[in-house]
């Protein structure tokens, strides 16, 4: 059993259509997948039946932007199985627009400096639900102004140390905020890649809130972070999950979908782990019952 529980498509920030993903997945060996695009749940039915038709259990998920303002910095949860994602879908619109604004400032501000109209960058985020930094460089790039999305330019105009940086990052509800609103909806709460923004010390802090699992298996997780999720996983009891955060084109370095994933053993306790809570509730209302 091959998984990757962490991909992207253009509905986010992903160069690839639901389709073209599902074919490459299929003819990668990928028997379960995880579309997780940016606080967008509107590919969920449509990937679940093209997944059908090509033997890949699609699990419905989202991923969902957070700011840890105690820390002054991003985190992302990831949530799986949603029983009612409807409840999401008012979160995922207020995210949406916080980017969406933020988006457009950036598109702004770099129309000011290249030959580049804002409506312009706009349509090279044509399918997408909202306006990412890649749909900016992807103009940048129609322009003639570099022949990569990431790179000099990117780092000039994105990084927050560039003194010709024209970063505009949106304020999300917090982690804490977030992982209400997953349960609220039924769903299962993953921390995504805390070794991309150090969110180690949030990690403690949403373990104690009833976290239910975090993504050990990550490009962004060095070995040994790996390793110290693990235990931290197994110490209290958190599934753990994992995938190669695809964007296709958009990804910042070469990488194929299943070349990060969950072993057998951590995919079969997510596939279970809501069966093991209603069995561990109904054990609960028992106990309570006979006093």
């Amino acid at each position: 059993m091959t998984a990757d529980l962490h991909c992207h498509t253009k509905l986010s920030d992903g160069a690839l259509g639901i389709d073209d993903l599902l074919v490459i997945a299929k003819k990668s060996g990928i028997t379960t997948l995880a579309i997780t695009d940016h606080d967008c749940l509107a590919g969920t039915v449509r990937a679940k039946i093209i997944g059908e038709r090509y033997g890949i259990t699609v699990i419905p998920a989202v991923e969902l932007s957070c700011t840890d303002q105690k820390r002054n910095s991003k985190a992302h949860l990831l949530c799986y199985f949603p029983d009612k994602p409807e409840r999401l879908e008012g979160l995922c619109r207020r995210n949406s627009l916080l980017r969406k604004n933020a988006g457009k400032l950036m598109a702004i501000k770099v129309a000011q400096r290249y030959p580049v109209t804002p409506d312009f960058i706009v349509k090279c985020a044509t399918g997408s639900t909202n306006l990412y930094k890649q749909h900016i460089m992807r103009a940048l790039m129609e322009a003639g102004y570099t022949t990569t999305i990431f790179g000099e330019l990117f780092d000039k105009l994105f990084s927050k140390d560039s003194p010709e940086s024209v970063l505009v990052e949106a304020v999300y509800p917090t982690p804490q905020e977030t992982l209400q609103e997953i349960h609220d909806a039924g769903g299962i709460a993953v921390l995504a890649h805390p070794g991309m923004y150090d969110n180690f010390e949030l990690l403690d802090e949403l373990i104690e809130l009833g976290l239910d699992g975090v993504e050990v298996w990550h490009p962004k997780n060095t070995p040994e972070q790996q390793e110290s999720l693990k235990k931290i996983a197994k110490t209290h009891k958190l599934v753990m999950t994992g995938g190669t955060d695809f964007h296709g084109a958009y990804n910042p370095e070469p990488i194929r979908i299943g070349d990060y994933g969950p072993d057998d053993d951590a995919l079969a306790a997510l596939l279970s782990y809501k069966a093991r809570l209603r069995r561990k509730q109904k054990k609960l209302e028992a106990a309570a019952a006979a006093k």
